[in-house]
């Protein structure tokens, strides 16, 4: 037995474990279901190239993470980059973000921005949807011509049907003057949560690596949890092995997790999943024999000609990921609900259309290959908004604390991935023999409920 069983060694889980080793607490064991450690912080190398699974890049804006990295990177060169991303609508390249950066489109699409910001919705008190809160803070010319097609696209949700609340500090706010500046020139400066960022000479991994090579204790691989009991309180995995816990730190996708879930005593875990709404995403990575990009890190496609709403260049995070007069590509399609098959002809559309736009032979391909995340963008909509936190907190009363972003169901970076491994671990190595009686008190409580309301029908 080990009183804590953390699910996934990704860098969530991971760093659970990093933080519990540093308070003395080793009575743990990290399970997980892929062949090697990671999660989706992974690189992948193929014909000289390196590729990772997607964009992940590392945004510092906390005080200790940094330090963090510092330590755990110690021996290894992190790229110290200012973003320089664009958007691509009415055939014109704009840098990101667009709302203060107008000129060079139509002009019939800036006046419309313009115009709608002078007459935004400001008598919405309380954006409920992120269509409102578009409305209220930018206007409907910027919600028509960018925010909303885009989160269509990315989400392949309607954003009248999307919560406001994970915008915070990922949407850049503006202001009229910074409006009409960049409407009337060329803007440099770079906004944003991500306007700078750190990344590994030798790919993303590299930060799985050295934190793997820190934690003294081993991951367990090919593990698959396929039931959790929490009457007798037992993981049970794929392969037949069984292991009791008295506290479960899970960094898997929250509806995958409540899927495994038996108890008789409730039914919210049962029935949660299936309104658990998040994307799935196809990343075409491809090795390219020309410089391509110019200096670009990624850019963003609203427009729904395009399949895909992303695309960026590992070789301008580092020299190292591409061998000489090379590019490296990765190419963004999100979707839900759709068959493989539709899937592959997206793909393929994707790569027909980047070919097209970069000016990309067949012969100029040298390698090429497809990741597919089941689990990439949580949608944030109004049944998250009000049954999220409760559900999290039952979990808890159940000695589950599930984190991270797919765990815990938001949108968040590497950064607060890390994070949340410290509070977790710091949290049970505080309180460690609080969850058994939490756990027998709601058993308790329910059973007490259920005998009154017996008693209620009985009468």
């Amino acid at each position: 037995m080990a009183k804590v069983v953390i699910i996934g060694a990704g860098l969530t889980g991971l760093s659970a474990a990093y933080h519990l080793e540093k308070k003395g607490f080793t009575d743990f064991i990290i399970v997980e279901k892929e062949k090697v450690p990671g999660g989706l912080c992974r690189s992948i190398k193929q014909d000289g190239f390196t590729f990772d699974y997607t964009g992940h890049l590392l945004h510092s804006s906390d005080a200790y993470f940094s330090s963090f990295l510092g330590d755990i990177m110690r021996d290894e060169q992190l790229n110290r980059i200012q973003r320089h991303s664009s958007i691509y609508s009415h055939d014109t390249y704009t840098p990101y973000p667009y709302q203060i950066n107008l000129h060079g489109l139509p002009v019939k699409t800036v006046v419309e921005c313009i115009e709608g910001y002078v007459h935004r919705k400001k008598s919405i008190r309380k954006p409920k949807s992120f269509a409102e809160w578009v409305l209220k803070f930018f206007g409907q010319g910027f919600g028509k011509s960018f925010f909303f097609p885009y989160q269509s696209k990315l989400l392949c949700y309607d954003p009248k049907k999307l919560a406001a609340s994970w915008t915070g500090r990922f949407v850049p706010q503006t202001s009229l003057k910074q409006l009409l500046t960049g409407a009337l020139a060329p803007q440099d400066a770079e906004i944003g949560y991500n306007a700078s960022f750190l990344y590994p000479r030798n790919g993303i991994q590299r930060v799985i690596d050295k934190l793997s090579d820190t934690i003294k204790k081993s991951v367990a691989i090919k593990k698959t949890v396929v039931e959790i009991d929490l009457k007798q309180k037992i993981v049970r995995f794929e392969d037949g092995d069984s292991q009791s816990f008295d506290i479960i730190i899970n960094t898997m996708p929250l509806d995958m997790l409540l899927r495994t879930i038996r108890d008789r005593v409730t039914t919210r875990f049962n029935n949660a999943p299936k309104n658990l709404v998040c994307t799935s995403v196809a990343c075409l990575n491809l090795g390219v024999a020309q410089s391509i990009g110019g200096d670009k890190h990624w850019i963003y496609y609203p427009e729904r000609q395009y399949p895909f709403y992303r695309l960026g260049f590992y070789h301008n995070f580092s020299t190292a990921l591409a061998p000489s007069s090379c590019s490296s590509m990765y190419v963004e399609c999100s979707y839900r609900k759709i068959s493989e098959r539709t899937v592959r002809r997206m793909i393929g559309a994707a790569r027909s259309q980047v070919k097209q736009l970069f000016n990309i032979t067949d012969n100029q391909i040298i390698t090429e290959n497809i990741v597919t995340i089941p689990h990439a963008y949580v949608v944030y909509d109004f049944w998250r908004e009000r049954n999220l936190n409760p559900l999290l907190k039952d979990l808890e009363r159940h000695g589950i604390y599930s984190i991270g972003r797919y765990g815990a169901w938001k949108y968040s970076s590497m950064q607060e991935s890390v994070l949340d491994g410290k509070r977790v671990a710091e949290t049970i190595v505080i309180q460690p023999a609080c969850h058994d009686h939490l756990v027998r008190d709601t058993i308790d409580e329910k059973r007490k409920v259920g005998a009154i309301r017996q008693k209620v029908k009985e009468l």
